[in-house]
């Protein structure tokens, strides 16, 4: 007699492990890596090793805790560290980002019952976490602080949405600025170019497909148009390219049906622009992606295809 296993979704039959995925994740990030080392200076490597680290020893320790088979070896916690630190300003204490990465690793993925079953991208989640709580405790602004050893024309220390906000329109950078990330911004958001390389890869390699990144960086572009805002300056700042092209593609936690992903796309971009345009917030990525995380389940049962041979009962 054949045994029945059961695991987490997504179940997908093809010549991948998590772990290899998880890889190619990772490479897809370092340009990124690179790109904010140069910019920001070395303190950004350390911050993103703090945050790695503690992700990885936090899922380590907590399985350990309660019997639980060791997971470290798939590198979702590899990724998790990488991308939450990507949304800390490269100034952030260390004690408080080895706070936020366990909370993020133990909170919004172990308790749920770890990769595949948590319900929201655990990186947003930790980016929520910082947007709402730690700038409260510790009064920090979300931007970073451009290495002093780089030449770069740039006054003041705000994001330039922060400028935007203000009226402060000569003081925002040019568009080739912002694409290259010569700016403020946390550590992995700021060079665009360097996020589209990673996202080309990742397509390249079929860990991901263009239907949500590109529905969701192109619903903003048009939303921003119809609302009177700089439909470049709006894709180009804030999350838009990480959180596209790196979060919300997060298997567990989007839509398979390529219907769905244009839907969940489009959603996320709805609710982004929202709170950019009405809402307290200068950047509304994280509670976009993360509503439309938990409206995944809803968006698959409308858009899953009918099964071959099956009729709808007559009544």
């Amino acid at each position: 007699m054949k045994t029945l296993m059961t695991t987490a979704a997504p179940h997908i039959l093809a010549p991948f492990k998590t772990n290899a995925i998880m890889l190619d994740v990772i490479i897809a990030l370092m340009p990124a890596l690179i790109a904010s080392s140069f910019i920001f200076g070395p303190r950004a490597l350390l911050v993103t090793l703090v945050s790695v680290m503690t992700c990885v020893v936090s899922e380590f320790v907590y399985r350990k805790l309660l019997k639980k088979k060791t997971t470290i070896g798939d590198l979702s916690a590899v990724v998790t560290g990488i991308l939450l630190a990507f949304n800390m300003p490269v100034h952030f204490p260390v004690w408080a980002t080895i706070l936020t990465a366990a909370a993020t690793i133990i909170l919004l993925k172990e308790l749920f019952g770890g990769l595949g079953f948590n319900l929201i991208n655990p990186a947003m989640g930790g980016r929520a976490l910082l947007r709402v709580f730690m700038v409260v405790m510790l009064g920090l602004p979300i931007y970073g602080q451009l290495n002093p050893r780089l030449a770069f024309d740039a006054i003041g220390q705000a994001t330039p949405m922060v400028y935007q906000a203000a009226g402060m329109y000569e003081i925002v950078p040019s568009y080739w600025a912002l694409f290259l990330g010569f700016r403020f911004g946390t550590i992995g958001e700021t060079s665009k170019v360097a996020l589209l390389i990673g996202g080309l890869y990742l397509m390249y390699k079929r860990v991901i497909t263009w239907h949500i990144p590109i529905t969701y960086i192109g619903s903003v572009f048009v939303l921003a148009f119809l609302f009177g805002q700089d439909p470049l300056f709006s894709i180009l700042t804030g999350g838009i390219f990480l959180g596209g092209f790196f979060m919300a593609t997060d298997y567990a936690t989007s839509p398979m049906t390529k219907r769905g992903k244009i839907i969940f796309a489009v959603g996320i971009a709805v609710i982004t622009m929202g709170i950019r345009l009405f809402g307290v917030f200068y950047d509304g990525i994280a509670f976009g992606i993360i509503t439309m995380n938990l409206l995944v389940p809803f968006i698959e049962k409308i858009t899953k295809p009918k099964a071959l041979g099956v009729y709808k009962e007559v009544a």
